[in-house]
């Protein structure tokens, strides 16, 4: 059995429909900031691997609201692992790109994390630190946008392996399925290197482009990642 937690959210969403026999509880039935729905919630049902999508997102609010944002991505990650750990699931992390430091992109999966850029890329390190910590665990890197590009300008300055939520979830939802036979601790899950402005383009062709400093939050000039290991998994996977 698989749960999914944040399953209201972009990615949750997706996995949703490619994932019908997950159980995806909302935030009445498992709230992730409180310790006894997740225990409750996560001992009724006895999942074989939890799905961590829950996050608190939002970039630039999190400058403004680190609390809320700290109780979702690190409190959330630590009674999430919790569970797993009281009941012997496997937890699949999902995490970002953001906790590198965006210097020179192209980063593996051993790269050496942060320093964090923002508040919001130091929750969700944080939260990775926090979710390797339980026994049975696999953190995905990744990073996604909605399926339409939903602003009027984009970053030709910022690079990124980021792409459309509908793009990058079939990848998750294959990890999942196969979460139990999977051995890597951590994939990097994302396309080609590329500008968000190229990216905004291909479903918003008349997007204008921005600088990152334009925006009131340090950004990154290139959180790009190397997806070499995903690709050969991903491959092997699909022979099966």
């Amino acid at each position: 059995m698989i749960v999914l937690t944040g399953g209201s959210g972009r990615l949750g969403t997706e996995l949703q429909t490619l994932l019908p026999e997950a159980l995806a509880p909302n935030s009445r039935e498992l709230d992730v900031t409180s310790e006894e729905s997740v225990m409750s919630y996560v001992r009724g049902v006895r999942p074989s691997v939890i799905v961590h999508a829950a996050a608190y997102t939002n970039v630039g609010a999190a400058e403004r609201e680190r609390e809320a944002c700290w109780r979702v991505n690190v409190v959330g990650t630590r009674h999430v692992v919790r569970a797993a750990h009281d009941i012997g699931a496997k937890l699949v992390h999902v995490s970002t790109d953001y906790v590198f430091d965006g210097e020179r992109g192209g980063y593996t999966e051993e790269d050496p994390l942060g320093p964090p850029i923002n508040y919001y890329a130091l929750s969700k390190l944080v939260a990775e630190e926090v979710a390797r910590t339980a026994p049975r665990h696999l953190v995905v890197r990744t990073s996604f946008r909605p399926r339409e590009w939903p602003y009027e300008t984009a970053f030709t300055d910022v690079f990124t392996s980021q792409d459309y939520v509908d793009v990058i979830a079939p990848d998750i939802a294959l990890i999942v399925r196969n979460a139990l036979e999977i051995d890597a601790p951590t994939l990097h899950v994302a396309t080609e290197r590329k500008s968000v402005f190229d990216l905004a383009r291909r479903r918003k062709p008349d997007v204008r482009p921005g600088a990152r400093g334009q925006v009131g939050v340090r950004m990154p000039s290139d959180v790009s990642l190397d997806t070499t290991r995903w690709q050969a998994l991903k491959a092997s996977l699909q022979e099966r």
